[in-house]
């Protein structure tokens, strides 16, 4: 069951996608999530590939239900603000699958989730009707769970795998759009998506705020918010930054001995700190 605090903090992330634009850094633990939090982030929202890689995984559903949430649970500890799940595919093909998943996140502490609507990595997708029987599964869930404020990010791989032609793509999205919106779904989450006028036409025709997903090459949050563009995530970028700064460290330690790529790290207090 939802606890106490949970319900403001639903409440406080839905509010956030009525107007303007907010940028979701995505944590992967505990120091990730209260790094992004020190530095200002009015959510966290976890990254499925990057909780994968840090208990050892690949990403694509590789964790059993228990492990994401244990995970969830960790990082909702570590922080005071709303946190929302990836929650992949929900960890099992059915509504039934899904609405165990959502329960088992919110009594972690999360107060939004994401869904995506691939069946596996790269797709096929499932079928909007299903998809919208799952949605409606985890909306159901959660008013059970005592949270019916959970904020839903409805996933749509429909860019992000190129499925189907791709001139038909957009009025997939849109249908898509429309039939999420009707289970109950918060938001749209269209990864793989970056062109402007694509993004803005999307805005302006879908039924649900908008969630991109950035990274090196895309466009600035000043241009997404522009075209309204509610929502930003990063996915595993940052992982991805930190894990590189530590291969570029090692390779400085073990070639010319010395310690330059680590200039600008957190001190031992510092780390410590975020988990008092």
């Amino acid at each position: 069951m939802a606890q106490d605090n949970q319900q403001d903090r639903a409440e406080a992330l839905r509010a956030w996608h009525a107007e303007g634009t907010f940028v979701l850094p995505n944590a992967w633990d505990p120091i990730s999530a209260a790094v992004i939090a020190q530095a200002g982030a009015v959510a966290i929202a976890t990254t499925s590939a990057a909780v994968s890689w840090a208990l050892g995984r690949t990403d694509g559903q590789r964790l059993s239900r228990d492990e994401a949430a244990g995970q969830v649970a960790r990082i909702a500890a570590a922080v005071d603000v709303p946190v929302t799940a990836d929650i992949e595919g929900g960890y099992g093909p059915t509504p039934q699958d899904v609405a165990a998943t959502v329960s088992a996140v919110i009594a972690a502490g999360a107060v939004g989730i994401n869904l995506e609507d691939s069946t596996a990595p790269g797709g096929p997708l499932f079928e909007p009707g299903d998809q919208a029987a799952r949605l409606r599964a985890a909306r159901d869930a959660a008013a059970a769970a005592g949270l019916p404020a959970l904020v839903i990010n409805a996933r749509t791989d429909v860019y992000l795998f190129g499925i189907g032609e791709p001139a038909g793509r957009f009025d997939d999205v849109l249908a898509r759009a429309a039939a999420y919106a009707e289970a109950g779904a918060d938001s749209l989450f269209v990864p793989g998506l970056l062109d402007l006028d694509t993004l803005a036409d999307l805005v302006g025709k879908s039924p649900l705020p908008v969630n991109v997903m950035v990274g090196p090459g895309a466009p600035a949050v000043p241009e997404l918010a522009a075209i309204g563009v509610r929502r930003v995530s990063l996915g595993p970028a940052l992982a991805q930054a930190a894990y590189g700064q530590a291969a570029a460290a090692a390779r400085e330690l073990l070639g010319a001995g010395t310690y330059t790529a680590l200039d600008g790290a957190l001190d031992f207090g510092a780390v410590e700190a975020l988990l008092r």
